[in-house]
């Protein structure tokens, strides 16, 4: 990642976003990573299936679109050139039907006389490299439908849980978790961005697409007039492609909003408590207790507190008020209790 890119979002209370469950930004991601050579957390398992079904030669297909420095994707040949709810199959067909000359007209539009090496192939007979791009699409989409269509619940409830969160007027700490590469500062979002754009939200939409591919999952187009979309790791993803991470399977109103694994680490913390203290208790690894407290303090839940030796970890009073709320219970009086300050 040689840059940052950055959203500015406005007033974080008065965004209403829509969650648009698009399976080409799923094939976009798995490509990119299993073909592409862009790291997105996919599972070898998914890696093998990915290059399995891809023709012969895919990887000359992709280089003009995932070589080193900046990535360029023609909108006309991209899955994700619309934020609509349609099947795979419409996409792949869009693609299919993209002739020689808009494809020559958007590689000039973005190049202009100056046209990279890489995409001097795809100049010289691009109606042949568009129906070779085409078919290896389609080929790593058969292969991976299966997966997107058991995707369908943890897609159903990834919806319910922002739409909770809108309304109940947490939404922050949603786009504070979108992914381990994403990060809210503020009211500006950061993703990683070869390219290190700046873009206001403004009167756009703001769509949230969870992504079937691997924990380290992130795109974006702030390119559209009317909306601004991001890709994201849909929560409990492990359990598709056989990760051990704790998967996300309550329904209780806590684990709708934050994630099962960082509900159960708010809910331990009746007492302050170490890290390796929560880790024992919820039978989680170090690492894993590290990564969601780390996502939990971001969102202005949880703070740690250096303890001589030991690094303490309680609830702000955010995360009071949130587990009042949601999760039935608050931290009572004792030991771990903050002291009043008047």
């Amino acid at each position: 990642m040689s840059g940052i890119s950055e959203l500015r979002l406005g007033p974080i209370d008065a965004l209403v976003p829509r969650v648009v469950p698009h399976p080409g930004a799923t094939l976009l991601s798995l490509v990119a990573d299993a073909l592409g050579g862009r790291d997105h957390g996919v599972r070898p398992h998914a890696r093998r299936l990915v290059r399995a079904a891809a023709p012969q030669g895919a990887a000359d297909v992709l280089r003009p679109l995932f070589a080193p420095g900046v990535s360029v994707i023609p909108d006309c040949i991209t899955p994700t050139a619309t934020m609509s709810r349609e099947e795979c199959a419409h996409h792949l067909e869009q693609i299919e039907e993209v002739s020689a000359d808009t494809l020559l007209a958007e590689i000039e539009g973005e190049f202009g006389g100056d046209v990279p090496a890489r995409w001097r192939p795809v100049v010289r007979r691009p109606k042949m490299w568009k129906d070779a791009y085409a078919r290896l699409m389609r080929s790593v989409w058969n292969e991976i439908a299966p997966v997107w269509r058991a995707a369908g619940r943890l897609v159903e409830r990834e919806a319910e849980r922002v739409g909770a969160a809108t309304v109940g007027g947490s939404l922050d700490c949603v786009l504070a978790g979108l992914g381990p590469r994403l990060r809210l500062r503020g009211t500006t979002l950061r993703l990683p961005g070869r390219q290190g754009e700046t873009s206001e939200l403004g009167g756009r939409r703001l769509i949230l697409v969870p992504v079937v591919s691997g924990g380290g999952a992130s795109l974006f187009s702030f390119d559209l007039s009317d909306a601004v979309w991001i890709g994201y790791p849909v929560p409990g993803l492990g359990g598709l492609w056989g990760n051990d991470e704790p998967r996300d399977r309550s329904s209780a109103p806590l684990s709708l909003l934050l994630g099962e694994a960082r509900a159960a680490v708010l809910h331990a913390l009746s007492a302050q408590l170490t890290s390796g203290e929560i880790a024992e208790r919820l039978h989680y690894a170090p690492a894993t207790v590290t990564y969601h407290c780390t996502r939990l303090e971001a969102a202005g839940l949880l703070e740690r507190l250096r303890c001589g030796q030991h690094v303490l970890v309680r609830r702000t009073d955010r995360g009071e008020e949130l587990m009042n709320v949601l999760g039935g219970t608050g931290r009572g009086e004792g030991v771990g209790r903050r002291p009043s300050h008047r």
